[in-house]
């Protein structure tokens, strides 16, 4: 469980440094545009000034006015110039085939002051450059850009560490299957020994059925093992049945105040399962049952038939698990056991959705609540 804690924490340490990063961006980008916007106005004034000086009827016709033609070059936004009654005097940067009062209503709806003036420049209305436009969507285009690209690779990364995951996993139950061959061998050789050696002793032969049955079991462990990885062969088997298997040998090693309410085994409803595995994550949900109810406690399952699936339903009475943890539970190395490695329900998950095409979540929880775990597999 500190391991994701830890992990937890360092995605949030990350995603505060890009939000500081995308803040000073966006200020910075911000503080430059108010810098333009107020530069464009400062133009607009000085246009404004400049065409009514020109403009004026009482200058003088032989004036030279090349510095006031320079002053009214054009300066990239679009202008109107409103007189004193009210009129369009002057416009530029617009299309012939233009609405100027179209274009001068929405000036007037956009928020921009006009610049005052007098006589032929009464009122300057002005919208701002193409420029300062794209430089004020900046910021809003540059954190599009950075949800996408960080949405891509979070995507690849996820899709890599699952892979690489994956490999893992096949690689540890291979390795694993093939370790626990060696002495399941020469367990069952010394086993068949004693039973020739000592045909006689009632009490010995009692006891060498028993290892006999642990062998099976650990027989049964390998095949899993070895099944992980490859493509298991599922068949429609009744799901009551199998339900009841692994309540029958999860009972026999559990506390007596412990008390399992399991279905009637006499119902019929199949499922398409592989037996093997199915059993394994059935276990290992009773196991952990069992460890969040302290050896004491009730385990229900419910079973339920939807329109193309199978319901599995298994509660318990535990300690229960925080809503914040209902996806956690499932990746690999998660616990809140002080031993264990966390694999059991990443390996419950993988078998369910991976080899059955199921799901399996947690329905609902609650500190001191218990825990119900829902799996949903195709009908048989």
């Amino acid at each position: 469980m500190e391991l994701y804690a830890k992990k937890s924490r360092w995605k949030l340490y990350l995603f505060l440094v890009a939000m500081v990063i995308l803040a000073i961006s966006t200020l910075y980008t911000n503080h430059i545009a108010t810098k333009l916007a107020q530069g464009e106005r400062d133009k607009a004034d000085l246009w404004a000034k400049t065409m009514e000086g020109m403009l004026d009827l009482d200058a003088d016709l032989d004036e030279d006015l090349t510095l006031e033609l320079e002053l009214t070059r054009n300066p990239e936004m679009p202008i109107i110039m409103i007189n004193e009654l009210g009129k369009i005097s002057e416009a530029i940067n617009f299309s012939e085939d233009a609405d100027l009062e179209a274009e001068l209503k929405k000036m007037k709806n956009s928020g921009i002051l006009p610049i005052e003036g007098t006589g032929y420049a009464r009122f300057t209305y002005y919208k701002h450059s193409p420029t300062l436009t794209l430089l004020t969507y900046f910021p809003i285009i540059q954190i599009l850009f950075f949800a996408v690209f960080a949405g891509i690779g979070y995507l690849l990364f996820s899709s890599a560490r699952r892979s690489e995951q994956n490999q893992v996993w096949v690689g540890m139950a291979k390795e694993t299957a093939h370790q626990l061959g060696t002495p399941i061998s020469g367990i069952i050789g010394w086993i068949d020994h004693l039973r020739v050696l000592k045909p006689e002793e009632e009490e010995v032969q009692e006891v060498l059925d028993e290892l006999g049955n642990d062998v099976d079991r650990l027989n049964l462990i390998a095949d899993r093992f070895s099944k992980i990885g490859s493509e298991p062969k599922l068949t429609s088997v009744n799901i009551y049945q199998e339900l009841d298997a692994c309540r029958s040998y999860m009972q026999r090693r559990a506390s007596r105040k412990t008390v399992f309410d399991f279905p009637d085994i006499n119902q019929e409803l199949n499922a398409k399962i592989n037996p093997p595995l199915f059993a394994w994550v059935v276990e290992n949900l009773l196991r952990n049952a069992l460890d969040a109810m302290d050896g004491k406690g009730k385990i229900s399952a419910r079973v339920t038939e939807e329109d193309k699936f199978v319901s599995i339903e298994i509660s318990d009475t535990g300690k229960g698990i925080p809503s914040s943890k209902f996806k956690t539970v499932f990746e690999p190395g998660f616990t809140t056991k002080k031993r264990g490695w966390g694999l059991g329900l990443s390996l419950a998950k993988r078998i369910i959705e991976s080899y059955h095409s199921g799901r399996i979540f947690v329905k609902k929880s609650g500190i001191d609540e218990g825990t119900t775990f829902a799996i949903k597999l195709p009908k048989g």
